[in-house]
Formats: C-alpha cells, sequence, structure tokens
C-alpha cells in the first residue's frame, strides 16, 4: 500500500527547505524567495510526544536537496500574504499548493521559513468548521483538522486524522510522525464504514503504524453505533498492503449434532504464494474423531489464462465405534475450472471444468452448504484442448471426459477423446471458388474420431480394475454432397456417406456345457468393418398470406417447408454374424458379431429402403397499432414459432413399414413472457394385449407419449408504466432475471461471499419508503408428461409446478424463495427461502430449507470487508447426513 498523509507529507514539505514563495494578489504572480538557512526550534513547549530533548520536530544536522523536481503552484481565493518581517508565507480562503503529483487545499496554509515549518488548518464560518485540509497524492487522499510539519527535521504532527489505507479508515485524534517507517497514534479508531458517522469501529487509546506495511493497536473495544460492546482484544494487528499476505484463517466454533460432538470449522492458514497464485488450507475437527481438510487455489496470468482449483477429503463418523451403529465413510471431491484468454492464442484453446469424486460426498460432508448439488445425481468433467491448422481446412480437438451417477455410483470416462476435422472443400468449384453448376457445387467433408472408454463405478475408480473392461477405437466418416434446382422452386438435394469403423478389441462367445451358459471373452486385437449409404432430399418452401380488411389483425402469414427424402442403407451386419449353441440343445442357436460391445456399436443390421416425410410450419400475424392516429409501425406477433410433423415410411420392410408420426409445437404468448413448447409421439398401428404393435392401422394415431411445458415470467416492474418497456425493476430484479435462490452456493465462512455484493458498487445506498410499491418477481415452470401403451389407461407421470422469485420488502431488505407441487404425489418439492440485510458495512444472511431430507440452515452476520472478515458469527444447521 502507498504511504498514508504523514509520510506524503514527507515529500511535499521537503523541498521547502530551499525557496519559499509569495503572490501578488493584483497581479497573481508568482514570487520565488529565499530562505534563511539558519532556524530556530518550532517551539520551546514541552510535547507530550515528545519524551526525549534530542528528539524534536527540529533536527539541524539534516541537509536539504539542492534542486526542485517540478514548478510549484499556489493558489488562494481571497489572498496570500508574505511577511517579510517574520519570514512567513500565508495563503487564507480555498488555499492550493500542487507540486508534482501532490495536492495540499486548506483552509489557511502557513509556511515559516524561518522555523523550518508549515502549518495548515481549516476556517470557521457560520457552518462551523470547514475547509479542513485535504491532501492528495496520486490516488491516496487524507483529511485532517491541522497539521505541523517541520521540513528540516522531517517530523510532524497531525491533530484530526482521517485517512484511508485499503479497505480500512483510519480516525486518529494525534498522530507524531518519528520518521520514514514509524508513526504513532493517540485515540485512534479503526472501522471499514465510509460514513462519516461509522457503523462501526475498533477504539484504542495508542497504535503504531508503519506506512504501507502494517498498524499494531494495543487495548481495543469494538463501538457499534457508538455503542461500546463487551468485545475487547488484548492487542491487534492489521497488515496494510495492496498485496496479498499470507496468515492465519480463525476457524468458527460449532456445537454439531449428537453424533458428531463439538468442533471447530474452517480453520487453517492463507499462503500469498505470489502475484499469480494463492493457497488456503482450512480443516474441521470434532470431538467424535470426524475430520476433514480441504485445500484451494487460484491463479492467474494476465492476458494468457486463469483459474481455481480444490481438494476435499472428509473422514465422517457416526456413532460410536464398537457399537452397532457406528459406521465410517471417507469421502472426497476434486473440482477445477481453468480458462484461456482469448488473447492468449487465436489458434488454439484450452479449457477446463472438473468435478468428480465419491459419489456420496455432497449427501454426508459436514462442510458444504450448497443444498443444491444434492438434488443433482449426475457429476460431469471435461478438460478440452482445440487446435486450427493455419492454411488447411482441418481443425482438431482433444477431450478427456466424465460422467458420474451418484445414484447408481456408474463412472464413465474418455481418457481421451480425439477429433480431427476438415471443413467441406470443393474441388470442382470453378477460377476464384465459383460455384454454378451441380459438379462445382458438390462438396466434400472428412471427420475423424477416436475414443478410450473407461466404465467403471466407485469401489473400483483410481484402481487398475478400471482400465480391465476399457473400450477404445477409432471411427472415419466422410461425405459428399450437392444441390440441383429443380422444376423452378424445389431443391433437389443427392449425398453419399461412407463409414469406416476401426475397433482395438472385440468379444469371442463359448457354449460352457459345465454350467450350461455362454461365456463371452473380451479379446486384445484389430477389428474393422465398413458401411455407406446414399439418399437425396427434396424441398421447397410454400409463402400464404391472408389479408383482413377490418380490425386490427391486417394479415396471418404462413410459411410452409415441406421435405420429402429417400434413403439406402445395405444390411451389413450378415456377413459379420456369427452363431453360438447357447443350450443343451445342438439346434439352440444365438447369433452375435465380434463388434456387439464395441465403443462403436455393430454394424448396422437389415436393409433400409425409407422414404422420409416432414413438414415444418411458421405461422405469424400482422397487428396494427392500439391508435390508429400514432406513427407507429405494425407489429408482428408469432403465433407459433414451430409446428413440425415428421414420418418415414421402409420399402424394405415385410410389416410395420411406416414409423411413428413425431410432432412438435411452440409458441410465445402474453408479450413474449409465457414461451409454451409441446411434444407428442403418434403410433399409427394397434397393439396386442403384451402392448406389442401389429401390422394393423388405428383408425386415427394414437398418442403414445406426449409432454408439455410453460414457463412464465413476471415482475411488478411490468405494471410500472413509467418504466415500460424495460423487463427490471429498481433492483435487477426484473423477469429476465431468474432467481438464483435454487443453484446459488450458500457457504456463509467463505472469503468470497464475504465481499460487497450489493448493486451499488460498495456505496452506501440512499434508503427511501417504498410505500405501497414493494418490487417482486416470479418465475412460473410447468411441466406434464402422458402416456399410453394402448392397453393400459393413459397414466399422467409428471405434472409439476415449480416457482422461484424474490421479494424487496426495502431497498436492503430482500427476499429470495424457490419450491415448488407435485400435483401427482400431492406434495411440495424441494423448497428453499433465502433472506438478506444489506447493513452498509456490515452483511446479513439467512439461508433456510424448512422440510425434507434436506431440512437446514444457515445465519451469517459479518463486515463485508475482506480486512476484517473475521469479524462475524455464523451459526449452520446443516442437513442430516447419512453415511452408506
Amino acid at each position: 500500500m502507498k504511504s498514508n498523509i504523514s509520510y506524503i507529507l514527507l515529500f511535499f514539505c521537503f523541498f521547502y527547505t530551499q525557496i519559499g514563495f509569495s503572490q501578488d494578489t493584483k497581479t497573481n504572480k508568482q514570487t520565488i524567495i529565499p530562505i534563511v538557512k539558519k532556524d530556530s526550534l518550532l517551539s520551546k513547549k514541552k510535547d507530550s510526544l515528545l519524551l526525549q530533548n534530542k528528539d524534536t520536530i527540529v533536527n539541524d544536522s539534516i541537509k536539504p536537496k539542492e534542486s526542485l523536481e517540478d514548478i510549484i503552484i499556489h493558489t488562494a481565493k481571497d489572498y496570500t500574504i508574505q511577511n517579510a518581517k517574520n519570514k512567513t508565507v500565508t495563503l487564507y480562503n480555498e488555499a492550493n499548493i500542487k507540486y508534482t503529483d501532490i495536492d495540499l487545499k486548506a483552509g489557511i496554509i502557513i509556511i515559516d521559513y524561518k522555523k523550518n515549518t508549515l502549518f495548515a488548518k481549516g476556517i470557521k464560518d457560520s457552518t462551523g468548521y470547514v475547509q479542513r485540509p485535504v491532501f492528495i497524492q496520486g490516488s491516496q487522499e487524507s483529511e485532517q483538522d491541522s497539521i505541523i510539519y517541520n521540513f528540516k527535521s522531517k517530523r510532524a504532527l497531525i491533530y484530526g486524522l482521517k485517512t484511508k489505507q485499503g479497505e480500512m479508515f483510519t480516525y486518529g485524534e494525534k498522530t507524531k510522525r518519528v520518521n520514514d517507517s514509524t508513526i504513532y497514534v493517540r485515540k485512534i479508531r479503526f472501522t471499514t464504514s465510509e460514513k462519516e458517522n461509522p457503523d462501526y469501529y475498533i477504539a484504542t487509546d495508542k497504535a503504531k503504524l508503519v506506512p504501507g506495511k502494517k498498524i499494531i493497536v494495543g487495548t481495543s473495544q469494538l463501538f457499534i453505533a457508538d455503542v461500546p460492546t463487551p468485545l475487547f482484544l488484548p492487542f491487534a494487528y492489521f497488515p496494510m498492503t495492496e498485496t496479498s499476505v499470507s496468515g492465519f484463517i480463525i476457524p468458527s466454533f460449532d456445537t454439531g449434532s449428537s453424533d458428531r460432538g463439538i468442533g471447530f470449522q474452517n480453520g487453517g492458514y492463507y499462503f500469498a504464494l505470489s502475484d499469480y497464485a494463492d493457497l488456503t488450507v482450512q480443516g474441521d475437527v470434532y470431538t467424535n474423531g470426524s475430520w476433514s481438510t480441504r485445500m484451494s487455489t487460484n491463479y492467474v496470468k494476465r492476458y494468457r489464462f486463469n483459474g481455481t482449483f480444490a481438494f476435499n477429503y472428509e473422514s465422517n463418523i457416526s456413532g460410536i465405534r464398537g457399537f452397532d451403529d457406528f459406521s465410517k465413510s471417507n469421502n472426497f471431491n476434486i473440482r477445477w475450472s481453468h480458462s484461456q484468454d482469448s488473447k492468449a492464442s487465436p489458434n488454439s484453446r484450452f479449457s477446463a471444468s472438473v468435478n468428480m469424486g465419491s459419489s456420496s460426498f455432497f449427501r454426508e460432508s459436514l462442510n458444504q452448504y450448497n443444498i443444491s448439488q444434492t438434488q443433482n445425481n449426475t457429476l460431469n468433467s471435461s478438460i478440452n484442448y482445440s487446435k486450427t491448422f493455419v492454411g488447411t481446412p482441418f481443425n482438431m480437438a482433444v477431450t478427456a471426459s466424465h460422467q458420474q451417477n451418484t445414484n447408481t455410483e456408474e463412472i464413465t470416462m474418455t481418457l481421451p477423446s480425439l477429433t480431427l476435422n476438415m471443413n467441406r472443400v470443393y474441388p470442382f468449384a470453378g477460377k476464384g471458388g465459383i460455384k454454378k453448376n451441380p459438379i462445382q457445387k458438390m462438396g466434400f467433408n472428412y471427420n475423424m474420431k477416436g475414443q478410450y472408454l473407461i466404465n467403471t463405478t466407485d469401489d473400483e475408480f483410481l484402481s487398475s480394475k478400471m482400465f480391465e473392461t476399457a473400450r477404445s477405437g477409432v471411427q472415419h466418416s466422410t461425405s459428399t454432397s450437392t444441390n440441383i434446382k429443380a422444376f423452378k422452386y424445389f431443391t433437389l438435394s443427392p449425398s453419399a456417406n461412407y463409414e469406416e469403423t476401426w475397433q482395438f478389441d472385440y468379444i469371442n462367445k463359448e457354449y460352457d456345457s459345465t454350467e450350461n451358459e455362454v461365456v463371452t471373452d473380451t479379446l486384445r486385437g484389430f477389428k474393422t468393418y465398413r458401411e455407406y449409404n446414399v439418399g437425396m432430399s427434396l424441398s421447397t418452401n410454400i409463402y400464404g398470406t391472408f389479408n383482413f380488411k377490418k380490425g386490427r389483425l391486417k394479415a396471418i402469414r404462413h410459411t410452409v417447408r415441406p421435405s420429402i427424402s429417400y434413403s439406402y442403407r445395405p444390411d451389413f451386419k450378415d456377413k459379420y454374424i456369427k452363431q453360438v449353441q447357447q443350450s443343451e440343445d445342438e439346434t439352440d442357436f444365438e447369433e452375435y458379431t465380434v463388434f456387439d460391445q464395441g465403443i462403436y456399436g455393430s454394424p448396422s443390421s437389415g436393409l433400409s429402403n425409407s422414404i422420409g416425410i416432414s413438414v415444418n410450419n411458421v405461422l405469424e400475424a400482422k397487428v396494427a397499432p392500439k391508435d390508429p392516429d400514432s406513427d407507429e409501425e405494425d407489429k408482428k406477433v408469432m403465433i407459433f414459432n414451430n409446428l413440425n410433423f415428421n414420418t418415414s415410411y421402409n420399402i424394405a420392410a415385410d410389416s410395420l413399414r411406416w414409423s411413428n408420426i413425431s410432432l412438435s409445437a411452440g409458441t410465445r404468448l402474453l408479450k413474449d413472457k409465457l414461451a409454451v413448447n409441446f411434444s407428442g409421439t403418434f403410433n399409427p398401428y394397434q397393439v396386442d394385449e403384451n402392448g406389442i404393435s401389429i401390422n394393423q392401422f388405428n383408425s386415427f394415431p394414437r398418442l403414445s407419449r406426449a409432454s408439455l411445458t410453460a414457463n412464465y415470467s413476471i415482475s411488478s416492474s411490468d405494471f410500472d408504466k413509467s418504466k415500460k418497456g424495460t423487463n427490471e425493476n429498481k433492483n435487477g430484479n426484473g423477469a429476465n432475471n431468474p432467481t438464483d435462490t435454487l443453484g446459488a452456493e450458500i457457504d456463509p465462512t467463505a472469503r468470497n461471499n464475504r465481499q460487497r455484493n450489493d448493486t451499488n458498487n460498495g456505496k452506501t445506498q440512499k434508503t427511501e419508503l417504498y410505500n405501497s410499491k414493494i418490487p417482486w418477481s416470479i418465475n412460473l415452470v410447468y411441466s406434464a408428461s402422458y402416456t399410453n401403451n394402448g392397453v393400459d389407461p393413459g397414466e399422467i407421470g409428471v405434472h409439476t409446478l415449480g416457482f422461484s422469485g424474490n421479494i424487496d420488502l426495502s431497498p436492503k431488505w430482500k427476499i429470495g424463495y424457490s419450491s415448488g407441487y407435485d400435483v401427482v404425489n400431492g406434495a411440495f418439492s424441494f423448497s428453499r427461502f433465502n433472506f438478506t440485510r444489506d447493513l452498509d458495512s456490515w452483511q446479513f444472511n439467512f439461508n433456510w430449507v424448512p422440510f425434507g431430507t434436506n431440512s437446514s440452515y444457515t445465519f451469517f452476520i459479518g463486515v463485508k470487508s475482506s480486512t476484517l472478515s473475521d469479524l462475524k458469527w455464523d451459526k449452520t444447521k446443516p442437513a442430516d447426513r447419512t453415511l452408506f
């Protein structure tokens, strides 16, 4: 941190050992006046802060510099007086002195070149004591009642000091500067509150400041709203640096629960490794033997990359050792996030998003407050590297991925997955890339993908067994296509595709007559198969407009995009089929291919000779403004974003040639605030008593599966006519800003969560009465699904209504909520509420899950500033943890 006011004044006043100055009030000219080098003491009176006679404010042994670095500019509103007899220069009313980057403003500034001193103070008027000295150098600013400085001995006395170092405001009644690195202050107060009358402060009788490094104080007491509290400290140490400083992290006391006893949470040490990285080590310990450790680091390289890494390990004990209810589990979790700056390399990119560990970590953890994580049953990770080969049509991507089901504890990983793509090229294009005829429009592309796939479980993770069933393979594919204008309004697009698959493992099945079963062995070796298909499609666009002469509805525009396609694919599986005896009957055989368990599956079976039919519809309306005399243009309203039908007919099939008919539709209503989407599947065939389709048509296709979702967002700002056209209220909680109460991580002990998080960039927010206007927002989500197998009556599988939002009871009181209702089961879903109170320099949070298996709460009140982040009180009641 830069030096404080006293330290800065050293540089300013030092140069006055060489010169004095005056200004003619008539001509406003500046005059440089030589100073007599013989001087006297500032005062013969003893100062209580000056304990030794030799340690006076004057020290004649210090030699002044002989030159100036810049021009000194001084001004005063009323007058500038030079007293030749007393050797003084006085500036009065809005006095200002500027030198290099130093700017001193005060009501009165007096320079005594006989005593080698500078004195600055405010002036009194009808409003009181005003124009207090304000000293600015660079970005540092301080205010005080008055200053006395001896620019020969470089010592100073400051009365009524107010300065800011970092996030800390310092108020001192009397300050004495001893040398460049030591300052003593009497009757001092420390606070991070920016108010003139601070919300709170820590008061002490004496303190020692080392500018830019630290503040050491004696016995101190906490005051809140000028009311003393019973909180005392025998001493205190405040680091005052702009760079991070290593130090201890004070743990919080946790009463815990009967199954783990009492303990301490989040105690540890913070390592400021460098300007580019840090390390935080924390831990928990409980009286029943449960413990955990956490390590996290943040790193950044400007214009290159940034990221975070965290590792958690917990040993959780429940019950008493030796009893039947005793259980113990060890869990871990690894999280890594890495992002590359776009400026680092325009042709390559590396990124990572990792969340992996024990499946039961979030359910059993004693120190994880992100309750929403317990509602997710999957963990996903990916590490990606991509590169574009400049000057060629090729690009490459390497990905390592991880998917984990926390319910079944099954893990799937690709270590790695390689993809090589060739962008479409047109080898027959004309000169300059001209593509006019079908040959010139013919394009080719190529894609190669390879994987090393691992399927394992929690128990076998990171063991040698996880590699025993690993599978690997490479798949090559290439295609070509072109388009031809046909019958003036149609586009004919022929295409051809070729695919070749390499597998480095295959299966072999043999009949075990002893066990009377088929034994499958996985063997290592190279196997390959090839496939191809050809096809063409014919498509067009049809536009229709229906005009209306009366009313506000002017026209309806209907766009239809019909398409019919044909594809042909031979039966490739037939030549790879093998047979194996599967029972004691020697004529009972099972068919299989060596590729059945391959990473890309087996060759396609059966001849495919099919025709595909699809129709896409878009429906729009044009509506006139309400006022026919206004200058507003007609408004376009979307009736259907999409209304699509798809089906196909397999010519080669001996029965059931028609596939199911798929329907999807979507629209937005109520000024685009309500989004509705519907999808359904219709089966044209009847079914037998077992629900299997038979080759007989229904009189009308049967709806076998359907789903409906609707999303609606609304806020109080939608009813505010003065803010028409916006979707946000004054606090930013509009309909387009959905609440994060479900997904937000709530950890009152996290260092970053104690920073300022208000919407005013840390400034004090002006409080006004809302009266009857209370900003609010609500987000509704409706979901329903229907199934009908044709035998049993249709049933509704999912039927839920979810809602979330915010209510601002006042500019500083906010309530967030998230819940839902399951109509089928007749119960509320996961519900969560959070209450936030902005206390200016303090912050209050209360988060509550009122019922269910995750019933819990967190309470936190503390100082926002990271400098005094340990001045807090937090209380947590985590959800009941069940050890498996």
